[in-house]
């Protein structure tokens, strides 16, 4: 096996050792379903104040409801006690930067890999591509007609304040 993840696992058997999370069900104890970017400068339980346990987290390239995305949510309203979704995409964020033909150019510069063509939900105005999505969810046939709240936020990478903005 490659020793290219050596520090990572040695790093999770002194997290195990400490480990006393085990017996949770899955159900989100708060209601929450939080859908936000992969940005590493982003903790979603911390930022709203939950802890384990306590929501569904889905991350994505700018914080976009991709297909994934949208089965998650469905089946976190439907399955897993979530009533309520937030949409959290944040400031300088890399897929905010452009629009998908934008973003592919930049790979293909930088790496000669030609993503061209891959659908990747980059837009330059993160409020419309916020807005479309929290329309796209509140308008799902699965979820229209369920008590699910939805709604939209900016997580704020430099401040680490949440906006709401839908």
């Amino acid at each position: 096996m490659s020793q290219g993840f050596d520090d990572l696992l040695q790093a999770n058997e002194r997290y195990a050792t400490d480990f006393n999370d085990s017996g949770f069900d899955g159900i989100a104890r708060a209601g929450v379903a939080i859908i936000t970017c992969m940005d590493s400068r982003i903790t979603p339980l911390a930022m709203v104040g939950l802890k384990l346990g306590d929501a569904k987290i889905m991350r994505t390239p700018g914080g976009r409801i991709t297909s994934d995305a949208l089965v998650g949510c469905i089946l976190s309203v439907h399955l897993l006690n979530v009533d309520r979704i937030m949409i959290v995409p944040h400031t300088r964020c890399a897929m905010g930067s452009g629009d998908d033909a934008t973003i592919a150019a930049q790979v293909l510069e930088r790496t000669g890999a030609d993503i061209r063509g891959m659908v990747l939900g980059s837009t330059p105005d993160q409020k419309a591509g916020l807005s479309y999505d929290v329309r796209r969810l509140r308008n799902h046939p699965l979820l229209k007609d369920t008590p699910v709240e939805i709604g939209g936020f900016l997580y704020d990478v430099d401040t680490g304040r949440l906006n709401q903005v839908l």
